[in-house]
């Protein structure tokens, strides 16, 4: 006999409230959120990952909903609706919630909010020759010894049980050149994939080096430039290291409880995300806790948009003109929300390769070619440990130095004590490690916890361990 679409209805809301671990508790406008904020994730990364990346999209949902952990107790209930000519996605929770995904040319997809998006006008396509030497040929780089072979196959296997890994992409850099990458089916060395939000701590970089901002000063927010609001003494250090104290939330744990967060209202319900992050209060005054929540990066996305000249189209320009055409970055998608804002947090894409060229430029100490891309010392700012940061991070980079829970817990497991590197929400990762001259990128669908759930840890240590294998090899003859 069917079932009543009544008793559905009564059944996944009764669902979401016995499985967000009593946090709807909390708060009842909170958990009105659930099913607009968890459609808007997955029709967010669904139409990214369809029309920029390319990938089979029920393939695609499937493993992004296993690395969050309780997501699948409710898209089994989903409609997603993926329309190729339209290039749109449109997913509801059993009519509830519905959230509507639109791809646009050169600019991947938007989560349109009742306004009409209109085409943004993008800057003509004139890269300049890239500064940065080339780091490979035309064809996929194979492992150059039996280590480093043995290396990838362990981070592409997949264990007997869940969680699982779902690698998609791993490329080895030493001194500038691949010296080894692999790809899962469907994927290749020029497929846009989803990485981290550490690009805009580099454009803050250069914005700091052209004497626009400075990172001790408080930001140039107009909603906070009354001296009697506490949030005026916000500043651009804070941001990066998500101690500025705003009560939005966190973003460490992707989840179904994680719906219930604010912030994830800022990235799914919101159209201007950063005026919703800049209109919320403080939970502590700036500098006192550290935090991390997207919402930091979303208000220096905005003060990005501001300092190039306040629409989507300059950003780009700006972008392309300071970071991804001098590293020769060429497979770069920037994502933007309703306001032509960055999607700062998360949304940007590029090719495995062109995250290891990322990677490079930290190594190289913000240079490329010869040209200071980012300020004097800024790379060992952005590693510096945040005090009271126990998962270890520093200033838009995760960082190993310092004494914090997180940087032991890494050493301890195989990463070197000097490496640091930028990570992404489920399983991206562009690792500098300067004492081996190495960038390791790893691209995948994996959850957050367990920590070595991944398997960076090992791909880490293996490739630290082979490198040094063919270094005493190569001494040896």
């Amino acid at each position: 006999m069917p079932e009543d679409p009544v008793t559905r209805r009564k059944l996944i809301f009764a669902l979401i409230a016995s499985t967000a671990f009593g946090a709807l508790l909390l708060s009842a406008a909170r958990a009105r959120d659930v099913p607009k904020v968890a459609t808007g994730f997955v029709a967010n990364v669904v139409c990214s990952e369809t029309f920029v990346s390319g990938l089979d999209p029920k393939r695609n949902l499937a493993e992004t909903t296993e690395a969050m952990p309780g997501a699948g107790l409710i898209t089994w209930a989903m409609d997603t609706e993926i329309d190729l000519d339209r290039r749109d996605v449109t997913v509801t929770l059993l009519g509830f919630g519905r959230s509507h995904a639109v791809y646009r040319e050169g600019v991947g997809c938007t989560l349109e909010h009742g306004e009409v998006l209109a085409d943004i006008a993008l800057p003509p396509a004139r890269p300049q020759a890239a500064l940065l030497p080339e780091i490979a040929g035309p064809a996929v780089v194979a492992p150059q010894s039996p280590q480093l072979v043995a290396a990838l196959d362990r981070a592409f296997a997949e264990p007997a049980e869940p969680p699982f890994r779902r690698t998609r992409a791993v490329v080895v850099m030493k001194d500038g050149r691949v010296v080894a990458e692999r790809y899962a089916d469907g994927i290749g060395i020029d497929k846009p994939l989803l990485g981290t939000k550490s690009v805009i701590s580099a454009l803050i970089g250069v914005l700091v080096r052209d004497g626009k901002l400075a990172v001790d000063q408080p930001v140039p927010i107009a909603a906070w430039k009354n001296p009697d609001d506490p949030r005026h003494a916000i500043t651009i250090d804070q941001l990066l290291r998500h101690t500025a104290g705003l009560a939005l939330g966190s973003s460490l744990q992707a989840s179904l409880a994680s719906t219930l967060e604010p912030v994830n209202r800022m990235k799914y319900m919101e159209p201007d995300m950063a005026a919703y992050a800049e209109s919320i209060s403080l939970e502590t005054a700036p500098g006192q806790a550290w935090n991390y929540h997207d919402g930091n990066f979303i208000i220096l996305s905005h003060l990005i948009r501001d300092a190039a000249g306040g629409h989507a189209a300059d950003v780009l320009r700006f972008a392309r003109r300071e970071l991804f055409d001098p590293l020769g970055m060429r497979n770069v998608v920037m994502q933007f929300d309703a306001a032509g804002t960055p999607e700062g947090s998360g949304a940007i894409m590029a090719s495995a390769r062109d995250w290891a060229r990322f990677g490079q430029l930290y190594l190289d100490d913000g240079v490329a070619g010869g040209r200071r891309i980012l300020p004097a010392g800024w790379v060992k700012y952005s590693a510096s440990p945040t005090p009271n940061a126990w998962v270890g991070i520093g200033a838009g980079f995760w960082s190993n130095l310092g004494d914090s829970f997180g940087a032991k817990y890494r050493v301890e497991h195989g990463m070197p004590r000097d490496a640091f590197f930028a990570k992404g929400t489920i399983g991206q990762y562009v690792i500098i490690v300067p004492s081996q001259r190495l960038v390791i990128v790893r691209l995948g669908r994996s959850p957050n916890s367990p920590p070595k759930a991944d398997g960076v840890f090992d791909l880490v240590r293996d490739v630290v361990a082979a490198m040094s294998s063919n270094a005493k090899l190569a001494g040896g003859n």
